[in-house]
């Protein structure tokens, strides 16, 4: 118990000193700090998101008509969950990679203090 207290604590002082290095300006701001930035930054994404959701429901009713087509004799069961299954993880990705795309198109990956950034070797 005394071990993940320890722990605990060593956590909220790492995160105090994140906070206070952060204040002090060794760690630069994310640009998504600025809230017109972030603004214009979650609305692409969410404008991706409803472009992504209207091809996936393209590509679940396309896949399905074609189930259909090729031998209709599966349960109502076999293409509720197909629908589900393709739908899940088109969206799935779909968000993931937003999050990709908005991290990078609002210049929020350029923001970090990389500390091992000396160590690396130059070419």
């Amino acid at each position: 118990m005394l071990s993940i207290e320890a722990s605990c604590h060593e956590a909220s002082l790492l995160a105090s000193s994140l906070a206070q290095a952060h204040l002090r300006g060794m760690i630069p701001p994310s640009p998504l700090d600025d809230p017109h930035r972030a603004d214009f930054a979650w609305s692409r994404y969410w404008r991706l998101m409803k472009f992504m959701g209207l091809v996936t429901l393209g590509v679940v009713a396309v896949s399905l008509v074609l189930l259909y087509r090729m031998d209709g004799y599966f349960s109502i069961h076999f293409f509720i969950a197909t629908g589900l299954g393709i739908g899940a993880a088109m969206m799935l990705m779909a968000a993931l990679m937003g999050l990709v795309f908005l991290s990078s198109g609002s210049g929020h990956d350029e923001s970090i203090a990389d500390p091992l950034e000396d160590e690396r070797p130059k070419f």
